[in-house]
């Protein structure tokens, strides 16, 4: 796999952001019953913006990166990689390399998933387990 880099997202990123988010999400959201306008999913991905990172792969701008640090956890409320980036183990490094810093910093790595979206076996692959779920995502927890 060619290198990966993450770079702090920038204002002018949004447009990228929100072509992938629809490319990514779109299709697990409707299967949960959940349509959104273009706001509504601007509104998402301003959502801890501070915390997005875009993912480069050979320059090229190949996803996002978000998650949130506190004391005791390190949650992950967003891993997108464009479909053409899909399958080329970024996101599975991206994961790797935040269960190493988990570990290391002896926190809690958290995340949820919408219950239809296939990400969730790279996450159970990747040592999470389900410790519960609401009406439209399973809530997981990284089991050391």
């Amino acid at each position: 796999m060619k290198k990966i880099k993450l770079v702090k997202a920038k204002e002018a990123d949004k447009s990228f952001l929100l072509h992938l988010r629809k490319l990514t999400m779109v299709e697990h959201l409707e299967k949960a019953g959940i349509y959104l306008s273009d706001e509504e999913h601007l509104s998402r991905i301003d959502f801890h913006y501070d915390s997005a990172y875009v993912i480069l792969k050979s320059k090229e701008m190949a996803g996002l990166l978000k998650c949130i640090e506190t004391e005791k956890t390190i949650e992950i409320l967003q891993i997108q990689v464009l479909p053409k980036y899909q399958g080329q183990g970024i996101a599975k490094s991206l994961i790797k390399d935040l269960v190493i810093k988990a570990e290391a910093s002896h926190k809690k790595l958290t995340l949820k998933v919408l219950k239809d979206n296939l990400a969730r076996h790279l996450y159970e692959r990747n040592g999470f387990k389900i410790i519960g779920e609401d009406e439209y995502e399973f809530h997981m927890k990284l089991s050391f």
